[in-house]
């Protein structure tokens, strides 16, 4: 499995917690598993095995070190430490992607190669790989399968977390990769008349996967599609949506370190103790009706993508219904500032955290009532799921895995955990929330919501079963492949 980042070593989004936490649901399914990431500034590798070497790359040569850390009998990481990973940020610094990005991940994916090529151990049956970061991986394969003979029959299968990040670069990088011209075609890597690892790894993988059906269906259209619905359209079966899991050991309220108080779906007691904790953070009343009244949360980054502009031009609409608001996250500068003002402006009804705090994001969770996730695209979204274990009823925009993962309320749903609005409108946002506060108060009709939504599964335990099929079917794909170069039409 290749990757960017994965918890607990690296993280930027939801990209890490999944990587974080795949490997382990597989392991415990009998499954072994070798992860490989950067080695970035800080990543402590003590008790690792350290190797060197040096690989050529077009006409540069490389020199590496290989930490390979042994996490269980059947699951190790690979650090692959390079000076292009020795920097402050991971994909760029001060709002701007590195220049050199191209041959990072590009040195990523041939040190990934070239390690399990020389391995002594038996050779894998399936390369996972995740995001334009590590499309590479199975360019190069499918390209050039008689250089890492060993892996060529390898199933090749490709994940897509965000359909919006591709990983474009101007075509004059292909020769400073070492990659054959012939990948630059419709076929393979080219995207108006770039380079895209992301395209590549799509066209060049027997199977790709995203992360919930609904933002399956969602990018084989021009909506969501971001340029791609065509090539996604064109794997046909071979494209398919996995929910995403959560880690449920870091996130039960009933043993979350972060919290308070625990609690539980069968003793709730300790939710309303990580309610006040949470008011009293951020300095906002703890009095009876402070109490009485729903506390409503959001933990995001602070982008268009995650319906912030939906939230300003609600705002007014908002602050008239009877809740407390807490906002958690970074992002755009207008968001920020217009947050922070906010908080200015209604100093008894809003609190305002700007940066990221794990233990208030866990706070959060377990200490407000209703959670907002207004987000214009979501592939999966992972804080709805985490709402739901902790009793934190969701309301979110009915897209991608926020669609697959709340149903909605009505007097006769038996199933309903939350809210859902289908159009992104200021109007629709308000309306979706309003009917959260006032069913707030039928105690009812709230505790059923709060039991369903805590009573599922959200672990990784069902999402890993889906994968191991689809490594079979890969593996099956190879098979009559038969590690030639070049897309195959045969069936999975």
């Amino acid at each position: 499995m290749v990757a960017s980042e994965a918890t607990p070593w690296a993280k930027t989004g939801g990209l890490a917690d999944v990587v974080g936490a795949l490997p382990a649901a597989l392991e415990e399914l009998g499954h072994a598993i070798t992860l490989v990431l950067p080695r970035y500034r800080g990543v402590d590798t003590a008790g690792a095995v350290v190797a060197r070497r040096s690989l050529q790359m077009g006409r540069a040569s490389y020199d590496l070190a290989l930490h390979v850390l042994e996490i269980s009998a059947r699951r190790r990481v690979v650090f692959v430490e390079h000076p292009f990973f020795e920097r402050d940020g991971l994909y760029g610094s001060q709002g701007r992607d590195y220049a050199d990005n191209a041959l990072r991940f590009g040195l990523l994916a041939r040190a990934v190669l070239d390690f399990a090529e020389s391995e002594p151990a038996a050779p894998p049956d399936v390369i996972h790989v995740h995001d334009w970061q590590a499309g590479l991986v199975p360019t190069w394969l499918r390209a050039e399968p008689r250089r890492w003979p060993r892996l060529s029959r390898a199933g090749l299968v490709f994940t897509i977390h965000n359909l919006a990040y591709q990983g474009l670069f101007p075509k004059e990088m292909i020769p400073s990769l070492g990659l054959p011209w012939e990948v630059f075609t419709l076929s393979g890597g080219e995207f108006w008349n770039q380079l895209s690892f992301l395209k590549a790894g799509i066209n060049f993988s027997d199977w790709v996967t995203t992360v919930s059906p609904a933002y399956a269906r969602e990018t084989l259209t021009a909506e969501f599609g971001a340029g791609m619905e065509g090539v996604l359209a064109a794997r046909g079966e071979r494209y398919v949506g996995i929910l995403n899991g959560i880690d449920a050991e870091i996130w039960n309220p009933a043993s979350d370190r972060w919290l308070p108080a625990p609690y539980s779906a069968a003793a709730l007691s300790g939710k309303a103790r990580c309610k006040l904790a949470l008011l009293e953070r951020f300095g906002l009343p703890v009095g009876d009706d402070a109490r009485r009244r729903p506390v409503v949360g959001l933990v995001s980054r602070l982008v268009d993508q995650k319906g912030l502009d939906l939230v300003a031009a609600a705002s007014a609409s908002l602050l008239n219904l009877d809740a407390t608001w807490v906002f958690v996250g970074a992002g755009e500068p207008k968001y920020e500032q217009f947050l922070r003002d906010l908080a200015t402006r209604h100093p008894s009804r809003v609190g305002v955290f700007v940066g990221f705090s794990e233990e208030l994001a866990h706070l959060v969770e377990a200490g407000a009532d209703i959670f907002l996730m207004p987000s214009r695209f979501e592939p999966c979204g992972l804080n709805q799921m985490y709402s739901l274990r902790y009793g934190t009823v969701p309301v979110v925009h009915a897209v991608g895995g926020l669609d697959d993962t709340v149903q909605p309320y009505t007097a006769r749903a038996r199933r309903a955990n939350g809210f859902k609005f289908r159009d992104a409108t200021p109007e629709a946002l308000v309306r979706a929330v309003r009917q959260a506060v006032r069913l707030f108060h039928d105690k009812g009709a709230w505790s059923r919501l709060i039991r369903t939504g805590m009573s599922a599964d959200y672990s990784w335990r069902k999402s890993a079963r889906e994968y191991v099929k689809v490594y079979r079917r890969a593996r099956a794909a190879s098979a009559l492949r038969g590690g030639q170069p070049g897309p195959t039409n045969a069936k999975g």
